[in-house]
This record gives structure tokens, sequence and C-alpha cells, in this order.
């Protein structure tokens, strides 16, 4: 065993020394020169950093925050994500161990009988043989063309997409339940509006009636105002209906059964975030939003899986140490020195022809990089577009909601006026009729304002890549 070590020493520092003068046979991996605009189109804001912002401290409402924290711990699409992490965690596990040789522990026996016509036989030599052997067998590849080290390169930077991909569908996520928690809002809201309503128009209907029966208004307003109570009454259904898909859908977002009572606050008050919030500048999205990063991770990987493909054209030099024991006869074989032996081998493989596999995979893998390039700004370029929505959605909504809040009190005093003054004669049953029904339709309509401006909010924390920090 002594004549092997000195042999295996020779091939570690051949080893090393190949490794250490390994050669990539593509250029390093280098970001793309994205040409980004100095600020988001759209309003200029001015405060922290939103993007920085854990979610915890961005929403207010216990409620919310409970079903945010249910939905990331048992949502299913975050689930497969986070297993996906797991999957690239393993493969870049082995890609790292790469370098290290192969390693075999072989134990053979065999036996054999010649024939009585055999050549063997014939020549009166022994017609039966064994032999045994034991041997460690260590295999080494020199990467003398950064193929394993691309490889590694890939791996890595497959698990870091994978990481931020499961970041951008927890984001995502979080946006998907405040937009569905204040819908959901929204509906009780609008369902408690028409049922007041619908008070106020079957007050208003017995009020007529009297006045029908005392000949002061004719059987058209009584008709009239019939009709406007039966189309309240007819929206409770489709209200209804609605909320109950909403429900349905949050249920399924926090990975529970459908049918589940969700808990939530009346009103928007405690639900309300502050628009006073900055989100930096387009460079800051390269590590803020989470998709940004996975498309970047995305296009490494297919640029180091180019280096390894292009590195499959090149010689390959493999280094290959054997040793162990080995005996004719069995109670020999553990007999040392006699049953010792080594072997120490090196082989250059240069590919010559292979149907042109190799080459097709390298232009594939090329292709492949291309293409992420291509994802990449694309996303980023979706990723400012996105931003920009954000903040005139912000902005025009916060302006629709004063709006709206103003004609809702405007309608509701119209509304008293009417009644009270048709009581006194001095309004028609069709002024009455008219301002109820704009009072019901401009209070109905504040409601999905507030929640669109709310929703807002939500998408413009999401497009500048908040949501994933607790």
């Amino acid at each position: 065993m002594k004549s092997v070590l000195p042999r295996i020493f020779s091939f570690a520092a051949l080893v090393v020394s190949c490794a250490l003068s390994a050669c990539s046979p593509v250029r390093e991996y280098s970001r793309p020169d994205v040409q980004l605009p100095s600020a988001y189109p759209g309003p200029a804001t001015t405060g922290k950093e939103l993007a920085n912002v854990p979610y915890r401290k961005f929403f207010t409402d216990p409620d919310l925050l409970v079903l945010i924290d249910g939905a990331i711990a048992g949502n299913h699409d975050l689930q497969i994500a986070m297993k996906n992490i797991d999957y690239a965690r393993e493969s870049y596990d082995v890609a790292k161990l790469g370098f290290l040789p192969d390693v075999n522990l072989g134990v053979l026996g065999s036996y054999s009988r010649a024939s009585e016509n055999s050549s063997t036989a014939i020549n009166g030599q022994n017609r039966t043989s064994r032999n045994y052997t034991a041997s460690l067998t260590a295999s080494w590849e020199a990467d003398i063309w950064a193929r394993l080290q691309n490889r590694k390169k890939a791996a890595l930077a497959e698990y870091l997409r994978s990481s931020d991909a499961a970041r951008a569908v927890r984001t995502r996520l979080v946006s998907s339940v405040a937009q569905g928690y204040w819908n959901l809002q929204m509906l009780d809201a609008q369902l408690d509006i028409t049922r007041r309503n619908i008070a106020l128009a079957d007050t208003t209907l017995t009020m007529m009636r009297l006045q029908f029966d005392a000949g002061n208004v004719t059987s058209l307003a009584v008709q009239q105002q019939e009709s406007q109570l039966l189309s309240a009454k007819l929206s409770i259904p489709r209200l209804e209906a609605a909320r109950n898909a909403q429900e349905n859908a949050l249920s399924i977002l926090t990975g529970k059964m459908p049918g589940m009572e969700i808990k939530r606050s009346r009103g928007y008050a405690a639900s309300s975030v502050s628009d006073s919030v900055g989100v930096g500048v387009p460079l800051e999205l390269l590590r803020n939003r989470p998709d940004v990063r996975a498309a970047e991770e995305s296009l490494m990987m297919q640029h180091a899986t180019m280096g390894a493909a292009k590195a499959m054209l090149y010689p390959a030099l493999t280094v290959t140490a054997q040793g162990g024991l080995n005996a004719i006869q069995s109670n020999r074989w553990f007999s040392t020195p006699g049953s010792l032996f080594d072997l120490l081998q090196g082989s250059v493989l240069q590919p010559v022809f292979r149907r042109g596999e190799l080459k097709a995979q390298y232009e594939q893998s090329r292709i492949r990089r291309d293409q992420a390039e291509l994802t990449f700004r694309q996303t980023l370029f979706k990723a400012v577009g996105e931003v920009s929505d954000a903040l005139v959605q912000v902005e025009k909504t916060g302006v629709q909601e004063r709006l709206a809040g103003q004609r809702v009190a405007a309608l509701r005093g119209a509304a008293k006026n009417a009644g009270l003054l048709f009581r006194s004669g001095m309004a028609t049953w069709l002024e009455v009729i008219t301002a109820e029904g704009a009072q019901l339709q401009s209070e109905l309509e504040l409601a999905d304002v507030q929640r669109s401006h709310l929703s807002a909010m939500a998408d413009l924390y999401r497009s500048v890549g908040g949501g994933w920090q607790e």
C-alpha cells in the first residue's frame, strides 16, 4: 500500500493545479445595461421608501393582519413555491460537491470453469479459475474549462431565483388578501346602505299611500315609489351572492375549505393606510421587487449553463486512481503485501463526432440565455410601468374619494329636504323619488371608490416589492 500513496499525492496535486488554472469559455456574467428614467412616470411622492415597510406596519386592521398571517401559513401556491426552494437547495448542494472525486468501493468475486474441449483443457491447463478483488477507486475530472464551476453557479442562481420567486408569490398574496378583504368590507357597506335606503323608501311609500288616499297624489306616484323600493330590494341577493363568493375566495387564499366565516371590522377606518409614502427610484426595483431579482437570477443561471455547455466541446481530463487487494485464492485474499495492487491513469477525451449534439446543446443554451435577458428587460419595464400606474391610481382615486364624499353629503341633504318639502306640499313625488335614488347611488359609489383607493395603495405596495418582509 505504501507504493499507492505517492501516486495518490501526485494525482491530487495534478488535479488541484488543473482546477486552479480553470478558464471559462464564456465571459463572466454582467448585468445588462438597461436605460431607466430618473424617476417613475407619474405623480411625485415624498416620504419613506414603501418597499422596506413590513406589512405588519403597512396594514393596521388587526383582522386583516390575522387573515394575511393565515394566508402566508396556509396558501397552497406559496407552499409550492417553498417546495421549489427545497428542490433547488438539493441541486445546489450536489453542485457544490462537483469538484470532489467520485469514490467507489467495490468487492468482486468470480469463478469460471472451461469446457473439456476448450484450449485451456487441451493445453493441460487448469480448467477452473477464481478471482477475488476488493478495491477503492477515485475518479476526478479536472475542471479546466470551468464546466463544474459554471454548473455550481447555475445551481446557486436557480436556488436564489426560487427564493425570490417565492417572495414574489408572497407579495402578490399579501396584496390579494388585502384587496379581497377590502372588497368584502365594501360589500358589507353596500348591503347596509341598501337596507337603510329600503327602509327610507318604504317610509316614503307609506307616506305616499296616505297622500293617495287623501287625493293629494296620483296612483302613478305610488307605483313609481313601489318600483323604486323593489329595485333596491332586487340588489340585496346580488350583493349577498357577491359577498359569499368573496368569502370563499379569501378562504381559498388562506388554504382553508370554502364556507368559513371571515372575521372583519365594519367600515374602512381601521384599514386605511397613509398616502404619504415614497417609492424610491426605478433602480431600487433591482433590490426591492422579488420578481425582478428572480428574472435576473434566471439570466445568471442561463449564462452559467451556457458556459457549461460550451465547455463540453473542449477536451476533458480525467484522472483515476485505484488500489486494493487481489488474489486467485480466497484464503490469500487479505494476505499483504502480496495481494496489494494499485493503478493510476489519466485520460484526455476530445469529442470528435457526436452527431452535432454538443454543438446543438450549446446553441440552445445560448438561445435560452438570450431569452432570459429579454425576460429580465421585460420584467423591469413592466415593473416600472406597474409602479407608475399604481401611483396614478392612488392619486386619482384619492381625488375621487373626496369628491364622492362631498356628493354623498350634498345628496343626503337634498333627499332630506325633498321629504320635508313633499310633506308640506312644496315638492312633487317625482322630486322625492329622484333625490332618494340619487342618494342611494352616491353612497354605493362612495363605498366602491373607498375600496378602489385602498386597493390602489395595496397594489402600489406590491408593485414596489413590499409585502414579503414581516
